[in-house]
């Protein structure tokens, strides 16, 4: 009986406590990875978050994804939100293959996309949050500033394969956001932890290319204002 109360009672207990912590942060780590998958496309997380809940999908760890999202935001789970975002889906990947119109898509898909992180991010977050202004401010900081960091890298990364190659090279630049996309928002509704270490990498090189682009622009603006040089001619004999 004392082994039974000092050793096995206190482990069930911290199992106990523990699960539903654990599942919480599971939840946060899946709409960090959602939103960041945002910035690559709007609706392709936000369709795969649907389908998880639709299909019922258990992500690592047997949390199943209906769950995560909680009562609030059970609809996105239904049938025709699924079958809608599917088709804004279709629609929004087949655009960005069109030569100019993607670079004319960056500029209504950058708010759009700190809207999507902010609300699939806030989707997740625990209940015990609540449904304040509290909680989504905590959803605009972590979901729509990631969604916007990864946004912004994306526009600064198709402007330059259009000033280098004339729009030629925009398709390649397509696909890559499409499989970013599709890779992080996979990993965020079935391995959220290790989506959320993927999301903290691409933070990284993306606020760095975001650095530097800035960094560049203004050394050209610099170089454009000041005045040529002016050599004093040769001294004749």
């Amino acid at each position: 009986m004392a082994f039974l109360w000092n050793s096995v009672l206190p482990a069930c207990l911290h199992v106990a406590y523990s699960r539903p912590i654990m599942n919480e942060l599971i939840a946060i780590f899946a709409g960090v990875g959602l939103a960041a998958a945002c910035g690559f496309r709007v609706f392709v997380p936000l369709f795969i978050a649907s389908l998880a809940a639709n299909t019922g999908l258990e992500a690592f760890g047997d949390v199943n994804f209906q769950e995560m999202l909680g009562a609030d935001f059970e609809w996105l789970g239904s049938t025709p939100i699924t079958i809608a975002l599917g088709v804004a889906t279709a629609l929004e990947v087949g655009s960005y293959y069109i030569p100019w119109l993607d670079n004319a898509l960056d500029s209504i898909a950058t708010p759009a996309a700190v809207v999507a992180g902010t609300f699939i991010s806030g989707a997740m977050l625990p209940e015990f949050m609540g449904d304040d202004a509290f909680k989504w401010i905590v959803a605009t900081i972590m979901g729509g500033g990631t969604a916007g960091i990864v946004q912004g890298a994306s526009v600064i990364t198709r402007g330059a394969s259009t000033a280098t190659t004339g729009g030629i090279g925009n398709p390649a630049v397509s696909t890559a956001e499409l499989g970013g996309s599709v890779l992080t928002a996979g990993l965020a509704v079935m391995i959220p932890m290790v989506a959320a270490i993927l999301v903290v990498v691409m933070l990284f090189y993306f606020i760095r290319t975001i650095f530097r682009f800035f960094v560049r622009r203004a050394e050209r603006k610099r170089a454009a204002s000041e005045p040529p040089s002016r050599t004093s001619p040769p001294m004749v004999d």
